[in-house]
């Protein structure tokens, strides 16, 4: 079991590597870029490259332990043909147009180089917040076996909370990992882990990566 709140995860205390996987949301360049979208909006992206190191050493640890990688990317197409009329009014109200950022086609999409995306990872491309919306995550999932989603990525307030939710609602078994998680608004960030932790673990569990760690490391590591 790994240590959390307000509950030990999982909560029945099967840990089963099998049917576990580590979701990476939106590490990208559009949002960790000095010149993404995220930095265009105003805010400071090195909170968001501050939880690199961490999410690899996670990453390492989960594949030590037989544990899936997924990761999600946001982006609408390059035509902007799945871009509804309010999605192009508020792109052009951030001053996008024009630009390839938020567009699968431009250089932004792509995850940043300091995460290893390997052959056998899984990679979700969402134009939403939520990774179930439009997108094959959840077939994937289920034709994977997986039950148990631990989280990471950016943001933690708007793309990772959302995704956390949508997994709830369809009964997956949530652990969020709250040093691996990040946003440009720490207030935010700082209020979406505590709504995961309200009555009673209504979003799951929250923990750190050291715990998540120290979990996986009593796994037998996969092909042992």
């Amino acid at each position: 079991m790994i240590k959390a709140t307000p509950f030990d995860y999982p909560y029945d205390g099967r840990l089963d590597p099998r049917s576990t996987a580590l979701v990476v949301i939106d590490l990208q360049e559009d949002f960790l870029s000095p010149t993404g979208y995220f930095a265009r909006q105003g805010y400071d992206p090195s909170p968001l490259r501050a939880i690199l190191p961490t999410v690899n050493r996670l990453i390492d640890a989960a594949r030590a332990a037989g544990i899936r990688i997924i990761h999600t990317r946001q982006g609408y197409r390059g035509d902007m043909a799945d871009m509804t009329p309010y999605e192009k009014w508020r792109r052009s109200r951030a001053g996008l147009d024009g630009t390839q950022v938020l567009l699968r086609s431009g250089p932004g999409f792509e995850i940043v180089s300091d995460i290893e995306v390997r052959p056998e990872d899984i990679i979700v491309d969402k134009t939403c917040n939520g990774a179930f919306t439009y997108t094959d995550f959840e077939h994937v999932l289920r034709a994977q076996r997986i039950t148990h989603l631990l989280f990471s990525g950016c943001t933690t307030d708007v793309c990772v909370h959302t995704t956390l939710r949508e997994a709830c609602d369809r009964n997956f078994q949530c652990l969020t990992i709250s040093d691996a998680c990040a946003s440009g608004d720490q207030r935010a960030h700082e209020a979406a882990l505590h709504m995961v932790t309200v009555e009673n673990g209504i979003f799951g569990a929250l923990t750190d990566s050291a715990a998540v760690l120290a979990g996986l490391a009593k796994l037998p590591r996969a092909g042992a």
